[in-house]
């Protein structure tokens, strides 16, 4: 048998060798650094006159239009700050349906008869103009049509993005075409924001309250991630082509024992994440909670609440920053939803809540939820909204990625159902049954532990299973993937919710004006049909059972597994309707994200399916060969030799050979079928058509023909095995 040392090995002795990550002695002053690269109030009052400052102030804080007339004020000043940091470019910092960031660097240079000046004009910093025509469209214009721009969010705070020589300002801004289509995942966003105030105001204009201008919708991210060393990165191609692994045997420890969750964090991963959070500190970032997630190598971080345009902005820098420090490290960040087949993806926790500009938070049940109508009324609206949108909200996670995860045991289903927990199940269901609910204003635990203090419990519980479920203050949606970006959930989530405001309220005001109506008897007359409407859709049990996936088909409850089949439900007649009436999308816009999501999930699959054809043939059947051809030379030399003692060797050895060929022809006609079945794809002239085919055909093909591969892993020799392994990939560092 061959002795030689493969790539593979090198790595890890590599890595074995680095010994321990130096301790810096320079100390991260969290209060004086946080910010100190965004232009956040404090630099707009040091940088802009103050009349300038105070209407900027207002743009952001009342959603007012922007007073063009103080954008050269801005602008200058953005530039002198920039320049005193060091930075000679800025670009208009954008979202296309790439589900990435994009970015086009302008210096401030500027030739002025003759002599060099740096400018940078309030033109510039309102309105940009990048190339569209590779940016996705979905059809909504043809490649030709090159125009389109880029304009300022002044919502969302400029900021600079430190690079080796230095910074670039970057400017959150919208992505719209020439003819006025939005082409971004920003927009939409800033649309149902829009919507949603103006639905919410109606509920709190009928409860009395004046003095609030604006309702906020306001998101937490929770983003899960792996690492791993680069050097494993770096000696696999379907890592680095698709982000995750196409082949794998199973480790034979993964994480059966539950005991990297909220283990101690290695020293290697906490010299990263400190970095990490320094430099999303300076950026305005408010990383909160950092920790060991279930799996080997997952980690979680987690944020403060943002505004929701600016939470989804940060939830993209966070995104990138953690990658370029992962590099730094000489490590690899996968924020794919399955990288590692058999242990837990990574998903992506968005947690969503309402406020209104006075600060108060819309879903606070308060002491006694039962007697806050106000609550109730919000509580109950979101219920119809996920009732209605609930096809909706499952296109809105939809991803190649995403399709690993939902309903593996390990993140919600592909059912959207919502969990409220004991006490606010009661209370709606005392309202649907005309009961009368029993005031409690704590709940408290008593643990009869002279010590330690009484300990004050939730109106509600929390449900890990659950896709959707109220955990105090906010509904949490679990169900998103780690890779994508958090806009579109958002906004079809805060459109929907505007919608049954909407609904809501028009049956309540109608009710009103009618003689002698009690506010009190209306709103709750109007909450217990809707109550009653939404009932199948509460669950309060382990989504990841089947005995919820047969309960949830008696309800009636659609189960989309499939991305190519859960795209559908953008085109949905119920869905136009509300994108069209909440002014989120027009119909070409949702055509034209239709198309997109169609294609880019043909795409992926289509790499997936190339890398993995391309892995087999030169990273698994030539070790398999290898090894083949060293057992018929060892079982030839132990015949030649005429020794009966080793006829249980030559045994031994021409049963591995049988599984070698056996695995070798299993690969190949899982490649001769996976290449038949791409070929009969690009028959397919529908898109939706052809979407299914691959959910259908090409995906679950990609997921058989790796077991062969798996299992001859497990007995092809140590040396001539090139690709590294979940065992190494998973537990060195």
């Amino acid at each position: 048998m061959s002795a030689t040392t493969s790539a593979r090995q090198e790595v890890i002795l590599k890595i074995a060798s680095n010994g321990k990550i130096p301790f810096k002695n320079s100390t991260k002053d969290v209060a004086s650094d946080f910010g100190v690269n965004t232009f956040n109030d404090k630099v707009m009052r040091e940088y802009l006159p103050k009349d300038a400052y105070i209407q900027l102030r207002r743009t952001i804080r009342k959603g007012e239009k922007l007073d063009i007339n103080i954008a050269n004020t801005v602008a200058h000043a953005m530039k002198e700050w920039a320049i005193s940091k060091g930075v000679s470019h800025f670009t208009h910092w954008f979202q296309p349906q790439t589900g990435l960031t994009a970015e086009k660097h302008d210096a401030f240079l500027e030739v002025d008869d003759g002599q060099v000046v740096e400018r940078f004009r309030g033109s510039q910093l309102v309105q940009g103009e990048p190339d569209a025509s590779s940016f996705p469209s979905g059809g909504s214009r043809t490649t030709f049509e090159a125009r389109g721009y880029t304009m300022w969010d002044p919502s969302s705070p400029a900021f600079i993005m430190e690079g080796p020589n230095g910074g670039i300002l970057c400017i959150p801004s919208v992505f719209i075409s020439y003819t006025g289509e939005a082409l971004d995942k920003k927009t939409p966003l800033l649309r149902s924001m829009d919507a949603i105030s103006k639905s919410a105001l109606r509920v709190l204009r009928l409860f009395g309250n004046k003095s609030v201008y604006r309702i906020i919708i306001t998101i937490g991210t929770e983003q899960e991630y792996f690492l791993i060393d680069k050097s494993f990165f770096s000696l696999r191609p379907d890592l680095q082509l698709t982000g995750r692994t196409l082949l794998g045997a199973p480790s034979p420890k993964g994480q059966q024992l539950d005991d990297h969750y909220f283990g101690s964090i290695k020293e290697r991963v906490l010299a990263f994440m400190q970095d990490a959070e320094h430099e999303l500190y300076k950026l305005s970032v408010p990383a909160k909670t950092r920790h060991n997630e279930v799996a080997p190598h997952q980690f979680e971080l987690a944020p403060i609440f943002d505004e929701a345009n600016v939470g989804a902005d940060r939830n993209q820098i966070t995104m990138e920053v953690l990658k370029k420090v992962a590099n730094r490290h000489a490590l690899a960040l996968l924020l794919h939803e399955k990288p590692f087949a058999g242990i837990n993806g990574s998903g992506k926790h968005n947690n969503w809540s309402i406020a209104d500009s006075d600060g108060n938070n819309l879903l606070d049940p308060g002491k006694t939820p039962e007697e806050n109508l106000q609550f109730l009324l919000f509580l109950v609206a979101t219920l119809k909204a996920v009732h209605t949108h609930g096809s909706l909200l499952r296109m809105s996670i939809a991803s190649a990625g995403n399709d690993h995860r939902l309903g593996a045991n390990e993140a919600p289903p592909a059912i959207i159902s919502v969990f409220l927990g004991e006490r606010l199940t009661t209370i709606l269901n005392d309202i649907r049954d005309d009961k009368t609910t029993k005031s409690a204003e704590e709940y408290i635990i008593d643990l009869g532990l002279s010590k330690l203090p009484l300990i004050f419990r939730d109106n509600t519980d929390r449900n890990r299973t659950s896709p959707f479920a109220f955990t105090g203050q906010r509904f949490e949606f679990r169900a998103l993937g780690s890779a994508s970006s958090v806009s579109l959930a958002n906004t079809v989530l805060s459109g929907a919710v505007a919608e049954s405001l909407d609904l809501i309220m028009d049956e309540i005001e109608g009710k009103m004006s009618q003689k002698n109506a009690d506010m009190n008897d209306v709103v709750l007359s109007t909450l217990k049909k809707y109550i009653t409407e939404t009932d199948n859709i509460r669950y309060e049990g382990n989504n990841y059972s089947t005995e919820w996936e047969e309960e949830a088909k008696k309800r009636g409850l659609p189960n989309i597994k499939k991305t190519g089949y859960a795209l559908d439900a953008i085109i949905d007649p119920h869905s136009i309707k509300m994108f069209k009436l909440q002014n989120i999308f027009s119909e070409t816009e949702i055509y034209g994200r239709y198309n997109t999501k169609l294609e880019q999930y043909i795409t992926n699959l289509e790499i997936e399916a190339e890398t993995l054809i391309d892995l087999l043939n030169t990273r698994v059947i030539p070790p398999a060969l290898s090894f083949q051809s060293q057992l018929l030379s060892a079982i030839s030399a132990a015949i030649t030799m005429d020794d009966a003692a080793l006829d249980g060797a030559v045994d031994t050895e021409k049963e591995l050979l049988k599984e070698i060929a056996a695995g070798i022809m299993g690969i190949r006609r899982g490649i001769k079928e996976l290449e038949s079945k791409l070929k009969e794809a690009e028959g397919i002239d529908d898109l939706p058509q052809k979407a299914k085919f691959f959910s259908d055909n090409i995906a679950e093909l990609i997921e058989s023909i790796r077991i062969p591969s798996d299992n001859l892993e497990k007995i092809i020799p140590d040396d001539l095995w090139t690709l590294p392994k979940y065992s190494e990939m998973l537990f060195i560092m």
